[in-house]
């Protein structure tokens, strides 16, 4: 039996779309005991030994991980996916950026009826789909975590004018309170058992969880720590001022949620647009790109992208308020 080059393209993209789905489900659905057996992202060698005894681990996985992970590109993907709380190693990230920049061009090119330029096309999205997906994450992620932290901050104080330690009232935030703040404290927790001083410790998880909020209590501990003083009445003082700001910004969120949906829409409108006049009407796209229209089918397109962008940005700016 012969293959023609459209089927063996269609078996190709289904196999590598395949792939993709299943590396979705396994960063899901990994048990959560994984994550906090490698002690955090920070811990680099714990993480390569768990990550062996687990299996998770492949020649090329593990080659591409090692040639990775000597780059500062390495230490930057560790960063963001850990601030995602996703179960990847910097090399399966990137693995799968490849395997998504494979599928959509493959997607792109079967319907675009075989054209290089829906291809081209399909792969940069596919390039972007996975960083899409962990700036989600980290968005969905911080929310959770600041909205969480006026109650570890009340338990904190119960816990610290009950006679505990600080350290021992990071430990019960981190068994009484739900993820994902209980996930870090825990991993806070377990560094400082292995030898870190809290001061380490407290900066890493400012690393994981870039929260205005957190810093400031992790300043306010810091600062108790060498200076003295009673720590549960100015963490008393910081959870009300927290819980204010929380409230705000939930109020603010909501009021501003139809503007920021309407910039991300109108700004998806023009080019959902082209894409379907592509599809049905090619030559009238193409009118841009001919000999005849340089350049001022060039100018118009440039134009069109700096105004699309420019009002991205503007209806952005004007629903990122700050509390």
């Amino acid at each position: 039996m012969i293959f023609s080059p459209t089927m063996v393209l269609l078996i190709g993209g289904g196999f590598a779309f395949l792939l993709l789905i299943l590396g979705i489900v396994v960063s899901i659905t990994s048990e959560r005991s994984m994550v906090e057996e490698r002690l955090g992202r920070y811990v680099e060698t714990q993480q390569q030994e768990i990550l062996s005894e687990k299996g998770r681990s492949t020649p090329l996985t593990d080659w591409l991980n090692r040639r990775v992970e000597r780059s500062s590109l390495g230490d930057r993907i560790s960063q963001e996916l850990s601030r995602a709380d996703i179960k990847f190693r910097p090399g399966e990230f990137i693995a799968l950026i490849v395997i998504s920049i494979v599928v959509m061009a493959g997607v792109g090119y079967v319907i675009g009826q075989y054209s290089i330029i829906t291809a081209i096309l399909g792969a940069i999205a596919g390039a972007f789909l996975p960083r899409f997906y962990v700036k989600r994450q980290q968005n969905k992620r911080l929310i959770r975590f600041n909205e969480q932290l006026s109650d570890m901050l009340n338990l904190m104080v119960n816990g610290l004018r009950a006679g505990y330690s600080t350290m021992q009232a990071m430990e019960a935030v981190s068994k009484e309170l739900p993820p994902p703040i209980s996930d870090e404290f825990h991993r806070v927790v377990q560094e400082m058992q292995l030898g870190i001083p809290m001061e380490k410790a407290l900066d890493n998880l400012l690393k994981r969880i870039p929260s205005d909020d957190l810093d400031l209590v992790i300043t306010a501990i810091n600062v108790q720590r060498e200076v003295g003083g009673n720590l549960a009445e100015i963490l008393d003082t910081i959870s009300f001022t927290i819980r204010e700001r929380v409230r705000i910004k939930g109020e603010i969120r909501v009021l501003t949620t139809q503007v920021m949906y309407s910039g991300k829409f109108l700004s998806l409108l023009p080019l959902i647009l082209i894409g379907v006049l592509y599809l049905l009407n090619r030559d009238y796209i193409m009118t841009f790109f001919k000999p005849e229209s340089v350049p001022c089918g060039y100018i118009a397109l440039g134009v069109a992208a700096i105004l699309i962008i420019s009002g991205y940005f503007t209806m952005t700016k004007l629903a990122d308020i700050e509390v």
